[in-house]
């Protein structure tokens, strides 16, 4: 029997408990509190993969609707802005028609210019990419999710930027040691001998936590590779707090912190952390009150269709 070892990192806040709670009683204010605090950089997030405004609100309004059908079934092991993206995340690969969604903008160029190279004679993913929805395969995510996870709290904890804007982009952006080594300033020994050391550290932490997975799942590092990018999306394993990124925004981070935050949202492109510093800028003057007219309409068609799960 497999099991997921729940990751710590993205713990509850007492915030998110206390909306998740009220939600649960059926609190229609709790409801509201709770899409007013995510809907901006949801909407956000849906803009920059669909084709028009109208498109992405549907997306986001969708996203809320099957928040609530699927309350029950969330178990908190996720923040609930985590859990609402991989809601949304999904729905737009739905309305792309299963197409692989990247959430890095460096990856996603580097998967543009190798079908370009390839002369588009295949577009079938591998294996690893497709997110198969079964009890091992679940378990193996998440205890690839809490490795990697205590790898990246490591490196934080020491200040270790150098290496964390390193692996993200082995991992999360899934670039090749040549191409790690230029954008991060290493030499291709070093990228080589770090992504040795990391991934055999990560194998040894799975292998304490997951016995039964200690077979040829994690000896091919094609699947490994694949497993390691899903993990490190679909947790995030490496985005910082909104509220970091709020001080990001006001230049009141630690310089090492600033340059960190730098490599991540604008040169990797993550685009979770686009959406929310998207969320917390000011509308442009020329806008006027256009951008509150705009969550004002999205926040009333939210309510409207969802108001059936709270009559009681």
């Amino acid at each position: 029997m497999y099991f997921v070892v729940p990751m710590h990192r993205d713990a509850l806040s007492e915030a998110d408990r206390f909306l998740l709670e009220a939600v649960r009683r059926g609190d229609a204010e709790g409801w509201s509190q709770l899409v007013t605090r995510y809907r901006g950089r949801l909407l956000a997030f849906a803009r920059k993969h669909s084709r028009n405004d109208a498109d992405a609100e549907d997306l986001v309004q969708e996203s809320f609707i099957r928040f609530l059908r699927g309350l029950a079934k969330f178990r908190g092991e996720a923040s609930l802005e985590t859990y609402l993206f991989t809601i949304l995340r999904r729905r737009i690969i739905d309305a792309m028609r299963g197409a692989r969604l990247k959430m890095c903008q460096i990856a996603e160029s580097r998967q543009i210019t190798d079908r370009h190279a390839a002369g588009f004679t295949s577009d079938e993913p591998t294996a690893s990419w497709y997110a198969r929805r079964d009890e091992e395969h679940e378990a193996h995510v998440g205890a690839l999710a809490v490795a990697l996870g205590e790898l990246v709290e490591d490196f934080k904890q020491r200040l270790a930027f150098r290496d964390l804007e390193l692996a993200e982009t082995l991992f999360y952006a899934q670039l090749r040691n040549q191409e790690a080594a230029r954008l991060t300033g290493a030499t291709e020994s070093q990228v080589g001998l770090k992504k040795h050391r990391w991934i055999a550290e990560v194998r040894g932490r799975i292998k304490s936590l997951l016995p039964q997975a200690a077979g040829p799942l994690w000896e091919s590092p094609e699947m490994m590779a694949g497993m390691i990018g899903e993990a490190w999306e679909s947790r995030r394993l490496s985005c910082p707090k909104r509220s970091t990124l709020g001080r990001y925004l006001l230049g009141t981070l630690d310089p090492q912190w600033q340059q960190y935050v730098t490599f991540h949202a604008q040169l990797l492109g993550c685009s979770f952390c686009g959406a929310n510093l998207q969320d917390m800028q000011p509308a442009p003057e020329s806008d006027g009150a256009g951008g509150a007219g705009v969550h004002r309409s999205l926040d009333q068609k939210i309510f409207q269709s969802t108001v059936g799960f709270f009559r009681s």
